[in-house]
């Protein structure tokens, strides 16, 4: 690497460099989300006019340079031909908020569940007795986690989770247990889920709809139908919630009027 500028964070004092980087020695790890090819496009044709002016952060870690912000510019700037960039190089422990650094664009419910789930397996890996209820400062929402099993464990990457967000703010939580025993549960949840996916797509193809965030009315009807128009809390537990959508879901019905407001 170039010459670097080393600066103090001013809040937290910690050490930050500032210089040009090789782009062969950048990586990608996995808990960045998927890379938007229109985005890459746009940020290469801003860069050949007005060359690369936004530096891209970076982490140290074990496995070298790591992208916590900027892998759409790094993409960009390998196509505009360039092989540097700027950088600012932040120390290793700042990987752990990557959700609320990582701003370049607005990370949609699949990128914060997979980030999420990344987060999870990797303090599952260092630290199988921490309790999972200690993700709160880096996991924004403990949903979160029980989406990142549906797609990245299970894989199920057409998973439609707006649809159950709203119910999902409601009925999930952080777990009061070690992230050994965390896992199983949250395998547990996304199965479940995951059944009620299949009842919601039933439904979605008899009722004859055509967009696919009339699933997210359906949801919302559902459990109406069970705990009323403006419950704020729900005593019962992810299960008997879930549960109780699972049969309520097969008997939701829209008037003329309900479908044509969609």
């Amino acid at each position: 690497m170039g010459e670097f500028f080393t600066v103090r964070e001013p809040l937290k004092g910690y050490e930050v460099r500032f210089g040009v980087v090789p782009i062969s020695q950048i990586k990608i790890p996995s808990i960045q989300r998927e890379l938007s090819e229109s985005l890459v496009k746009r940020l290469m044709m801003s860069i050949e006019k007005i060359g690369f002016v936004d530096p891209v952060l970076l982490i140290e870690t074990e496995n070298g340079l790591e992208v916590i912000n900027g892998q759409h510019r790094v993409e960009a700037a390998k196509l505009a031909g360039l092989r540097e960039v700027l950088a600012i190089i932040l120390p290793s422990e700042i990987k752990d908020y990557i959700i609320s650094l990582n701003v370049e664009k607005a990370p949609n419910l699949k990128d914060k569940s997979h980030q999420a789930y990344e987060i999870f397996m990797e303090y599952l890996r260092k630290n199988p007795d921490m309790e999972e209820t200690d993700l709160e400062l880096m996991v924004e929402e403990p949903y979160y986690l029980t989406v990142g099993f549906i797609i990245d464990r299970f894989q199920d990457r057409r998973f439609p989770g707006y649809a159950f967000e709203k119910v999902l703010k409601k009925a999930d939580s952080f777990l009061r247990m070690p992230l050994s025993e965390a896992e199983r549960e949250r395998e547990n949840r996304a199965k479940l889920l995951m059944e009620v996916k299949e009842v919601l797509n039933s439904r979605y193809e008899e009722l004859q709809l055509q967009n696919a965030l009339q699933k997210e009315a359906i949801v919302t009807k559902a459990f109406q139908n069970i705990y009323g128009k403006r419950v704020r809390v729900i005593e019962d537990d992810f299960y008997t919630v879930f549960e109780k959508l699972k049969e309520e879901i097969p008997k939701v019905t829209f008037t003329e009027e309900e479908i044509t407001e969609f």
